[in-house]
Protein backbone atom coordinates (compact mmCIF):
# COMPACT_ATOMS: atom_id res chain seq x y z
CA UNK A 1 0.00 0.00 0.00
CA UNK A 2 1.55 3.34 -0.91
CA UNK A 3 0.23 5.43 1.99
CA UNK A 4 0.14 10.02 2.04
CA UNK A 5 0.09 11.13 5.71
CA UNK A 6 -0.81 14.95 5.75
CA UNK A 7 0.57 16.88 8.86
CA UNK A 8 2.82 13.66 9.86
CA UNK A 9 5.23 16.01 11.22
CA UNK A 10 2.71 17.32 14.00
CA UNK A 11 1.67 15.46 16.83
CA UNK A 12 -1.26 13.22 15.82
CA UNK A 13 -0.10 12.64 12.71
CA UNK A 14 3.63 11.83 13.62
CA UNK A 15 2.55 8.97 15.91
CA UNK A 16 0.31 7.53 13.33
CA UNK A 17 3.58 7.14 11.12
CA UNK A 18 5.53 5.49 14.03
CA UNK A 19 2.36 2.90 14.70
CA UNK A 20 2.13 2.26 10.94
CA UNK A 21 5.70 1.89 10.71
CA UNK A 22 6.00 -0.56 13.45
CA UNK A 23 2.84 -2.32 12.52
CA UNK A 24 2.56 -2.39 8.58
CA UNK A 25 6.21 -2.83 7.26
CA UNK A 26 4.23 -3.72 3.80
CA UNK A 27 3.12 0.11 3.80
CA UNK A 28 5.22 2.64 1.87
CA UNK A 29 4.82 5.90 3.40
CA UNK A 30 5.26 9.48 2.15
CA UNK A 31 4.78 12.44 4.78
CA UNK A 32 3.30 15.71 3.17
CA UNK A 33 4.13 18.77 5.84
CA UNK A 34 4.44 22.41 5.49
CA UNK A 35 6.89 22.53 9.03
CA UNK A 36 4.87 25.48 10.35
CA UNK A 37 5.91 26.03 14.48
CA UNK A 38 3.61 22.62 15.00
CA UNK A 39 5.27 20.65 12.67
CA UNK A 40 8.81 19.18 14.34
CA UNK A 41 10.79 16.63 11.70
CA UNK A 42 12.73 15.45 14.77
CA UNK A 43 9.43 13.99 15.69
CA UNK A 44 9.80 11.61 13.06
CA UNK A 45 13.95 11.14 13.44
CA UNK A 46 13.73 7.58 14.44
CA UNK A 47 11.49 6.31 11.29
CA UNK A 48 13.00 9.16 9.00
CA UNK A 49 14.99 6.01 7.04
CA UNK A 50 11.89 4.29 6.81
CA UNK A 51 9.74 6.60 5.21
CA UNK A 52 9.61 9.47 2.48
CA UNK A 53 8.88 13.15 3.27
CA UNK A 54 8.12 16.08 1.06
CA UNK A 55 7.75 19.57 2.74
CA UNK A 56 4.83 21.31 1.44
CA UNK A 57 1.64 22.74 1.72
CA UNK A 58 -1.55 21.05 1.35
CA UNK A 59 -3.31 23.93 -0.43
CA UNK A 60 -0.62 23.74 -3.15
CA UNK A 61 -2.47 22.27 -5.89
CA UNK A 62 0.12 20.93 -8.55
CA UNK A 63 1.99 18.99 -5.08
CA UNK A 64 -0.64 17.37 -3.44
CA UNK A 65 -1.76 16.13 -7.24
CA UNK A 66 1.74 14.70 -7.53
CA UNK A 67 1.72 12.87 -4.54
CA UNK A 68 -1.80 12.09 -4.40
CA UNK A 69 -1.36 10.02 -7.81
CA UNK A 70 1.46 7.82 -6.56
CA UNK A 71 -1.08 6.89 -3.54
CA UNK A 72 -3.81 4.03 -2.66
CA UNK A 73 -4.66 5.94 0.74
CA UNK A 74 -4.43 9.16 2.12
CA UNK A 75 -5.05 9.98 5.50
CA UNK A 76 -5.75 13.65 6.09
CA UNK A 77 -4.49 15.26 9.50
CA UNK A 78 -2.90 18.26 8.67
CA UNK A 79 -4.43 21.27 10.62
CA UNK A 80 -4.15 24.22 12.38
CA UNK A 81 -5.45 23.32 15.66
CA UNK A 82 -4.72 25.64 18.23
CA UNK A 83 -7.78 27.69 19.69
CA UNK A 84 -6.24 30.62 20.93
CA UNK A 85 -3.79 31.01 17.96
CA UNK A 86 -7.29 30.93 16.16
CA UNK A 87 -9.15 33.86 18.02
CA UNK A 88 -5.54 36.24 17.17
CA UNK A 89 -5.62 35.02 13.10
CA UNK A 90 -8.31 33.04 11.62
CA UNK A 91 -6.81 33.34 7.98
CA UNK A 92 -4.42 30.30 8.16
CA UNK A 93 -7.23 28.00 9.70
CA UNK A 94 -9.18 29.03 6.68
CA UNK A 95 -6.36 28.12 4.59
CA UNK A 96 -5.46 25.43 5.79
CA UNK A 97 -8.23 24.01 7.24
CA UNK A 98 -11.30 24.42 4.39
CA UNK A 99 -8.93 25.28 0.93
CA UNK A 100 -6.19 22.63 2.24
CA UNK A 101 -9.38 19.78 2.31
CA UNK A 102 -10.82 21.29 -0.84
CA UNK A 103 -7.34 20.64 -2.57
CA UNK A 104 -7.19 17.33 -1.10
CA UNK A 105 -11.02 16.06 -2.13
CA UNK A 106 -10.31 17.48 -5.54
CA UNK A 107 -7.14 15.28 -6.07
CA UNK A 108 -8.29 12.10 -4.60
CA UNK A 109 -11.43 12.53 -6.50
CA UNK A 110 -9.37 13.05 -9.78
CA UNK A 111 -7.53 9.83 -9.23
CA UNK A 112 -9.83 7.63 -7.59
CA UNK A 113 -7.59 7.52 -3.94
CA UNK A 114 -9.32 6.46 -0.58
CA UNK A 115 -9.93 9.29 1.56
CA UNK A 116 -9.73 9.18 5.50
CA UNK A 117 -10.45 12.56 7.28
CA UNK A 118 -9.09 13.78 11.24
CA UNK A 119 -11.50 15.78 13.00
CA UNK A 120 -12.11 16.79 16.55
CA UNK A 121 -15.26 16.69 18.85
CA UNK A 122 -15.00 20.42 18.87
CA UNK A 123 -16.97 20.82 15.83
CA UNK A 124 -20.13 20.06 18.37
CA UNK A 125 -19.73 23.22 20.34
CA UNK A 126 -19.70 22.24 24.23
CA UNK A 127 -21.99 20.62 26.62
CA UNK A 128 -23.15 21.75 30.08
CA UNK A 129 -20.83 20.74 33.15
CA UNK A 130 -23.78 18.73 34.71
CA UNK A 131 -25.15 17.43 31.27
CA UNK A 132 -25.21 13.52 30.88
CA UNK A 133 -25.13 13.63 27.58
CA UNK A 134 -22.58 13.12 24.94
CA UNK A 135 -21.54 13.92 21.48
CA UNK A 136 -22.38 10.98 18.73
CA UNK A 137 -22.59 10.95 15.67
CA UNK A 138 -25.89 12.72 14.86
CA UNK A 139 -25.06 15.53 17.18
CA UNK A 140 -25.62 18.83 15.38
CA UNK A 141 -22.78 20.84 14.62
CA UNK A 142 -22.22 23.74 17.11
CA UNK A 143 -18.54 25.49 16.59
CA UNK A 144 -17.64 28.35 18.59
CA UNK A 145 -14.25 29.56 17.54
CA UNK A 146 -12.21 30.13 13.90
CA UNK A 147 -10.38 26.90 14.62
CA UNK A 148 -13.59 24.43 15.20
CA UNK A 149 -16.09 26.15 12.39
CA UNK A 150 -13.21 25.24 10.22
CA UNK A 151 -12.83 21.77 11.18
CA UNK A 152 -16.62 21.81 10.80
CA UNK A 153 -16.53 23.24 7.42
CA UNK A 154 -14.17 20.34 6.17
CA UNK A 155 -16.08 17.39 7.89
CA UNK A 156 -19.02 19.04 5.50
CA UNK A 157 -16.70 19.03 2.38
CA UNK A 158 -15.43 15.56 3.05
CA UNK A 159 -19.77 14.64 3.15
CA UNK A 160 -20.68 16.86 0.24
CA UNK A 161 -17.56 15.24 -2.43
CA UNK A 162 -18.97 11.62 -0.90
CA UNK A 163 -21.79 12.26 -2.06
CA UNK A 164 -21.74 14.24 -5.00
CA UNK A 165 -18.73 12.88 -6.51
CA UNK A 166 -18.57 9.44 -5.30
CA UNK A 167 -15.47 9.81 -2.97
CA UNK A 168 -14.46 6.78 -1.15
CA UNK A 169 -13.89 8.65 2.48
CA UNK A 170 -14.48 7.88 5.82
CA UNK A 171 -14.47 10.37 8.61
CA UNK A 172 -13.48 10.17 12.32
CA UNK A 173 -13.95 13.05 14.98
CA UNK A 174 -12.04 12.41 18.09
CA UNK A 175 -11.67 14.04 21.69
CA UNK A 176 -8.40 15.50 23.15
CA UNK A 177 -5.42 13.84 22.43
CA UNK A 178 -2.51 13.62 24.53
CA UNK A 179 0.87 11.64 24.16
CA UNK A 180 4.58 11.93 23.07
CA UNK A 181 5.73 14.67 20.44
CA UNK A 182 2.66 17.07 21.17
CA UNK A 183 4.01 20.69 21.24
CA UNK A 184 4.34 22.54 24.18
CA UNK A 185 1.62 25.22 23.38
CA UNK A 186 -1.04 22.09 24.18
CA UNK A 187 -2.55 21.68 27.62
CA UNK A 188 -1.13 18.41 29.25
CA UNK A 189 2.71 19.13 27.81
CA UNK A 190 2.32 22.45 28.96
CA UNK A 191 2.01 21.94 32.16
CA UNK A 192 4.10 18.59 32.58
CA UNK A 193 7.34 20.62 30.93
CA UNK A 194 6.40 23.52 34.15
CA UNK A 195 6.42 20.95 36.49
CA UNK A 196 9.65 19.79 34.87
CA UNK A 197 11.12 23.03 34.88
CA UNK A 198 9.86 24.02 38.83
CA UNK A 199 7.27 26.12 37.55
CA UNK A 200 3.93 26.67 38.72
CA UNK A 201 0.94 25.49 36.21
CA UNK A 202 -1.43 27.47 35.17
CA UNK A 203 -5.42 26.95 35.23
CA UNK A 204 -7.88 28.97 33.01
CA UNK A 205 -10.79 30.15 34.83
CA UNK A 206 -11.59 27.85 37.87
CA UNK A 207 -10.03 24.91 35.91
CA UNK A 208 -13.48 23.09 36.03
CA UNK A 209 -13.87 22.76 32.25
CA UNK A 210 -14.07 18.89 30.84
CA UNK A 211 -11.88 17.54 28.73
CA UNK A 212 -12.39 13.76 27.06
CA UNK A 213 -8.92 12.55 27.24
CA UNK A 214 -7.80 10.21 24.96
CA UNK A 215 -4.44 8.56 24.40
CA UNK A 216 -2.55 9.00 20.76
CA UNK A 217 -1.51 5.38 19.94
CA UNK A 218 -5.08 4.83 21.11
CA UNK A 219 -6.81 7.46 18.82
CA UNK A 220 -4.08 5.89 15.99
CA UNK A 221 -5.18 2.81 16.41
CA UNK A 222 -8.97 3.56 15.89
CA UNK A 223 -8.04 5.35 12.48
CA UNK A 224 -7.13 2.33 11.25
CA UNK A 225 -9.94 0.22 12.28
CA UNK A 226 -12.09 2.75 10.70
CA UNK A 227 -9.81 2.54 7.66
CA UNK A 228 -10.12 -1.40 7.79
CA UNK A 229 -13.45 -1.90 8.59
CA UNK A 230 -15.42 1.59 8.42
CA UNK A 231 -18.32 1.84 5.77
CA UNK A 232 -17.34 4.62 3.04
CA UNK A 233 -19.13 8.06 3.66
CA UNK A 234 -19.52 6.86 7.65
CA UNK A 235 -18.29 8.95 10.45
CA UNK A 236 -17.28 7.14 14.03
CA UNK A 237 -16.33 9.04 16.64
CA UNK A 238 -13.34 8.17 18.88
CA UNK A 239 -13.65 8.63 22.74
CA UNK A 240 -11.92 6.61 25.74
CA UNK A 241 -14.05 7.94 28.44
CA UNK A 242 -11.64 9.77 29.83
CA UNK A 243 -13.67 12.61 31.06
CA UNK A 244 -11.68 14.77 33.44
CA UNK A 245 -11.63 18.87 34.44
CA UNK A 246 -8.47 20.49 33.92
CA UNK A 247 -8.07 20.97 37.54
CA UNK A 248 -7.54 17.43 38.45
CA UNK A 249 -5.22 17.10 34.76
CA UNK A 250 -3.12 19.50 36.73
CA UNK A 251 -2.75 18.30 40.30
CA UNK A 252 -2.59 14.37 38.85
CA UNK A 253 0.55 15.48 36.71
CA UNK A 254 1.87 17.30 40.00
CA UNK A 255 1.25 14.27 42.18
CA UNK A 256 2.92 12.39 39.29
CA UNK A 257 6.10 14.27 39.62
CA UNK A 258 6.29 14.55 43.22
CA UNK A 259 5.03 18.27 43.77
CA UNK A 260 2.00 19.25 46.10
CA UNK A 261 -1.57 18.90 44.04
CA UNK A 262 -2.61 22.62 44.98
CA UNK A 263 0.46 23.98 43.67
CA UNK A 264 -1.31 26.15 40.73
CA UNK A 265 -2.23 29.46 39.83
CA UNK A 266 -5.29 30.43 38.06
CA UNK A 267 -5.17 32.96 35.36
CA UNK A 268 -8.26 34.73 33.80
CA UNK A 269 -10.30 32.55 31.53
CA UNK A 270 -9.86 32.52 27.37
CA UNK A 271 -12.81 33.86 25.35
CA UNK A 272 -15.16 31.58 24.42
CA UNK A 273 -14.08 29.03 26.39
CA UNK A 274 -15.90 25.89 25.61
CA UNK A 275 -17.07 24.12 29.04
CA UNK A 276 -16.97 20.12 28.13
CA UNK A 277 -16.88 17.75 25.44
CA UNK A 278 -17.60 14.38 26.22
CA UNK A 279 -17.59 11.20 23.01
CA UNK A 280 -19.89 8.60 22.88
CA UNK A 281 -17.64 6.02 20.86
CA UNK A 282 -20.61 3.44 21.07
CA UNK A 283 -20.45 2.91 17.18
CA UNK A 284 -16.85 2.32 16.49
CA UNK A 285 -16.49 0.17 19.34
CA UNK A 286 -19.93 -2.40 19.03
CA UNK A 287 -19.96 -2.12 14.49
CA UNK A 288 -15.85 -2.33 14.13
CA UNK A 289 -14.59 -4.04 17.55
CA UNK A 290 -12.05 -1.24 18.69
CA UNK A 291 -11.13 -0.68 22.56
CA UNK A 292 -8.79 1.31 23.94
CA UNK A 293 -5.40 0.17 25.30
CA UNK A 294 -5.35 2.64 28.23
CA UNK A 295 -8.66 2.73 29.53
CA UNK A 296 -7.18 4.64 32.50
CA UNK A 297 -6.53 8.05 31.81
CA UNK A 298 -3.71 8.25 34.60
CA UNK A 299 -1.83 5.67 33.72
CA UNK A 300 -1.30 7.21 30.18
CA UNK A 301 -0.52 10.20 31.84
CA UNK A 302 2.12 8.63 34.03
CA UNK A 303 3.19 7.37 30.92
CA UNK A 304 3.38 10.92 28.55
CA UNK A 305 5.13 12.61 32.40
CA UNK A 306 7.69 10.00 31.75
CA UNK A 307 8.07 10.47 27.96
CA UNK A 308 8.14 14.19 28.61
CA UNK A 309 11.22 13.99 31.32
CA UNK A 310 13.21 11.95 28.93
CA UNK A 311 12.98 13.77 25.89
CA UNK A 312 14.03 17.42 26.99
CA UNK A 313 16.22 17.12 23.97
CA UNK A 314 12.89 17.09 21.87
CA UNK A 315 10.71 19.72 23.87
CA UNK A 316 13.38 22.19 25.42
CA UNK A 317 13.68 24.42 21.95
CA UNK A 318 10.02 25.25 21.91
CA UNK A 319 9.64 26.22 25.65
CA UNK A 320 10.77 29.39 26.04
CA UNK A 321 9.23 31.20 23.27
CA UNK A 322 5.61 29.04 24.16
CA UNK A 323 5.79 30.66 27.46
CA UNK A 324 6.66 34.27 26.25
CA UNK A 325 3.45 34.12 24.13
CA UNK A 326 1.25 32.80 26.88
CA UNK A 327 2.87 35.44 29.23
CA UNK A 328 0.89 38.17 27.05
CA UNK A 329 -2.24 36.77 27.14
CA UNK A 330 -2.42 35.67 30.70
CA UNK A 331 -3.03 37.39 33.98
CA UNK A 332 -2.77 35.90 37.32
CA UNK A 333 -6.09 35.39 39.94
CA UNK A 334 -5.92 36.01 43.56
CA UNK A 335 -7.99 32.73 44.78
Amino acid sequence: MRLLVTGGAGFIGANFVHRTVEDRPDVRVTVLDKLTYAGNRASLDPVADRIAFVRGDVADAALVDRLVADSDLVVHFAAESHNDNSLGDPAPFVHTNLVGTFTLLEAVRKHGVRYHHISTDEVYGDLDLDDPARFTESTPYNPSSPYSSTKAGSDLLVRAWVRSFGVAATLSNCSNNYGPYQHVEKFIPRQITNVLDGVRPRLYGSGRNVRDWIHVDDHNSAVWTIIDKGEIGQTYLIGADGETDNRTVVETILELCGRDPGDFDFVTDRPGHDLRYAIDSTRLRTELGWSPRYGDFRSGLAATVDWYRSHEDWWRPQKAATERAYARTETILEH
